[in-house]
């Protein structure tokens, strides 16, 4: 059981977790797990993260079909600029690998932005904290998890 699976467990929130078998030789995790659960990739969502004027670091979740928008996630921050933040960093940050990053149970607890597209969905599924298995749960469930804020991040 996995830290994101453990807080969700915790919280009492409905939950379901769903498996594949990852191929190791892909980097597009979140698209390899939309195609092989067989789900609409808008409902399927990716967790990155940001650095936030050259320091702080922030979650974002959006559908793996798009591509975050940085200038977006600056300005949401009312910061100067926003990149994508190191993978090192990331992996120790959340203590997670990538491809497994899950917005749940993360190492340190990072201010999380959910794309508002996840609210034209009764559940969506985030990364359980390992490749190979999502969670499906509420998108209000995960903003109550993380904290989170649904903003328009996406393009």
């Amino acid at each position: 059981m996995t830290p994101g699976i453990k807080s969700a467990k915790k919280a009492g929130i409905k939950y379901e977790i769903l498996t594949y078998d990852h191929d190791p030789r892909t980097t597009a995790y979140g698209e390899e797990a939309a195609e092989k659960l067989g789900l609409d990739p808008e409902r399927v969502f990716k967790t990155l993260v940001a650095e936030v004027d050259g320091s702080t670091l922030v979650v974002c979740v959006i559908p793996v079909s798009r591509m975050l928008d940085l200038k977006m996630v600056a300005k949401t921050l009312k910061a100067k600029r926003a990149v994508m933040a190191d993978k090192n960093n990331v992996q120790r940050t959340t203590g997670y690998v990538l491809g497994g990053v899950s917005p749940l149970g993360q190492k340190k607890r990072l201010q999380t932005l959910v794309d508002s597209s996840a609210l034209d969905h009764e559940s969506i599924l985030v990364s359980a904290g390992r490749r190979g298995m999502d969670i499906a749960l509420a998108p209000r469930d995960l903003a109550k998890l993380t904290t989170g804020t649904f903003v328009d991040i996406a393009r």
